[in-house]
């Protein structure tokens, strides 16, 4: 495939890593990595859309190619949506775009999709196993006074997220991963040999932990009420072992246009099951656009 890279410098002085894929007389899509992985991890995908859709993708601050900040709040989330802000001004600017994201790609995206002023750029948001904290929070607090055993099923999926708290745990298990080793762990999670290696696997497990201890504290303690300034589509991994599926069923509250696909998957379907992916996100993206049209 056909690629072109760019580095974009963000409004903190940092440097992204950027590429895009097709012909840029398509619809643009972004498309947005999560935890631990970086852009690489969309290739799969891309391959299944490149034809229809001009795509950009991007390591995110801390992953791959991309810059990492010295400071945990540099990791907040309104400093990673200007940084999505830096990227679509800089090789799609004044064009709308679909957004697409997963895990961590997808928390952060929350905070743009939620934000007024992408209301005119941002034509949709496809989330995949990557909540709106907020909207988290709001959920676990009423888990808890109701429905106790589905709070906890939810934190015992959630445990890392604690572990990640603790100054130098997290930081230095991840120098013990190879490539080879963290491809073993992906195997046995999603039932195939196959996918492709992270090779920077240590370093971005290393320096995406600041992504939870910049926002979940603050988040979860002080969630704000945020609605979504364009139609969303859940792609719902049903196998998931990090996100519960049962986090979807509130967000119709905070979505006008809402749309759910339960996938039989675990929770790196891009790589495992990039077919079935692509299909959902072009179906939901290509539904919007006849409704634009019409």
């Amino acid at each position: 495939m056909e690629q072109q890279s760019y580095w974009v410098q963000t409004t903190d002085q940092q440097r992204l890593y950027v590429k895009t894929w097709g012909n840029a007389n398509n619809p643009a899509l972004v498309l947005v990595h999560g935890y631990p992985d970086n852009q690489e991890v969309w290739e799969p995908v891309i391959g299944h859309l490149v034809q229809d859709y001009y795509i950009v993708t991007y390591d995110v601050r801390g992953a791959g190619m991309s810059s990492v900040p010295r400071r945990t709040r540099a990791y907040a989330l309104p400093q990673l949506s200007l940084d999505l802000e830096s990227v679509v001004n800089s090789v799609i600017p004044q064009r709308s775009f679909h957004l697409v994201a997963h895990d961590w790609g997808s928390i952060q995206s929350w905070e743009s999709a939620t934000e007024p002023k992408f209301r005119e750029r941002m034509l949709s948001f496809t989330t995949i196993s990557g909540p709106c904290l907020d909207h988290a929070a709001f959920w676990m607090r009423e888990q808890f006074k109701q429905h106790k055993p589905q709070f906890f099923k939810q934190l015992t999926k959630s445990w890392y997220i604690a572990a990640f708290q603790l100054p130098f745990l997290a930081p230095t298990v991840w120098q013990f991963f190879s490539p080879e080793h963290w491809g073993k762990v992906l195997s046995r999670l999603e039932g195939r040999s196959d996918l492709p290696l992270n090779h920077h696997i240590a370093a971005d497990g290393k320096h995406g932990v600041a992504l939870y201890r910049a926002n979940f504290i603050p988040r979860l303690t002080k969630p704000r009420e945020r609605f979504a300034i364009c139609p969303v589509l859940a792609i719902v991994l049903e196998q998931d072992q990090f996100v519960s599926p049962a986090l979807i069923d509130e967000m119709p509250k905070w979505v006008e246009n809402f749309q759910r696909v339960n996938v039989n998957a675990n929770h790196w379907a891009i790589l495992s099951q990039p077919e079935v992916i692509a299909k959902e996100i072009k179906r939901f993206v290509q539904n919007w656009r006849c409704v634009e049209a019409s």
